[in-house]
């Protein structure tokens, strides 16, 4: 499903036009992208949970000179799906 399909799936079962669906989601979208930005955590109860988190910094290795690298830490947006959403998965 891409976002065209998520924008007509809203609009049959809201019964909003599909102009006005695409603003909802668009928003729905903007709001949780400021969230994460401004450091929140966003959570859906029964969806899941949209945090920001931390990766430490590591070694790596160049993959065609071996050379060891250093990885700078950074932070990462992350997804952890609620029980509802795992249920509704694990029973296809």
């Amino acid at each position: 499903m891409n976002k065209n399909d998520l924008v007509a799936a809203v609009a049959d079962k809201t019964g909003l036009t599909k102009k006005d669906s695409e603003r909802v989601i668009n928003a729905v979208i903007d709001g949780i992208q400021e969230a994460l930005a401004g450091g929140e955590r966003v959570s859906l109860v029964g969806f899941g949970t949209f945090e920001v988190r931390q990766r430490k910094s590591r070694v790596g290795r160049n993959p065609r000179t071996g050379e060891t690298i250093q990885i700078p830490g950074n932070a990462v947006p992350t997804f952890k799906a609620g029980k509802t959403l795992r249920e509704m998965v694990t029973k296809r």
